[in-house]
């Protein structure tokens, strides 16, 4: 099952959307050169509700898109995405397209209202990432949003070439 989730994944990478924005080059060939310099990237304490109005505040001020990361400290893809977002290329790429909310899921038992505002079931695991416009269309369909779930088997490249797809 997972190879042809992967084949569909490569399809979408393919076919990926003409107004799409051109994706970063990454420095880096492997995850072996990722250095780690965030360990914990969602606040359990954060007050989710709070964080994500303020994210579609500042895209409709900013004119981008929002990318929600749904995820947990637990989750070694989770961590695995949070580093690759923080390579410096990939930063300044996703910082002139989108604002970002990251949401703690916890265990996949809390925040949950999050993802259900936007009718996702988390039952293809984390992360998971939606991207969203600032008026609250969903951009990214049910079939690519748990595509990053086995982000430590991605390339760097690979993830920064994903996330320029949706990006406008």
């Amino acid at each position: 099952m997972r190879t042809i989730a992967w084949i569909a994944v490569a399809g979408a990478l393919c076919t990926a959307v003409a107004s799409a924005a051109p994706a970063p080059h990454v420095g880096i060939a492997g995850l072996a050169d990722l250095p780690v310099v965030v360990r914990a990237p969602y606040d359990e304490s954060a007050n989710a509700d709070k964080d994500v109005a303020a994210a579609f505040a500042r895209a409709r001020h900013s004119h981008k898109r929002v990318l929600v990361d749904l995820g947990g400290n637990w989750c070694g893809d989770c961590v695995v995405l949070a580093n690759i977002m923080q390579l410096p290329e990939v930063k300044r790429f996703v910082e002139a397209h989108y604002e970002v909310v990251s949401v703690d899921i916890g265990r996949e038992n809390k925040n949950l209202q999050i993802p259900a505002r936007f009718g996702v079931d988390l039952a293809g695991g984390v992360p998971t990432v939606l991207i969203v416009t600032a008026d609250g269309r969903t951009v990214i369909d049910a079939g690519h949003i748990a595509a990053l779930e086995d982000a430590r088997h991605m390339t760097p490249q690979g993830i920064a070439d994903w996330l320029a797809q949706w990006a406008s």
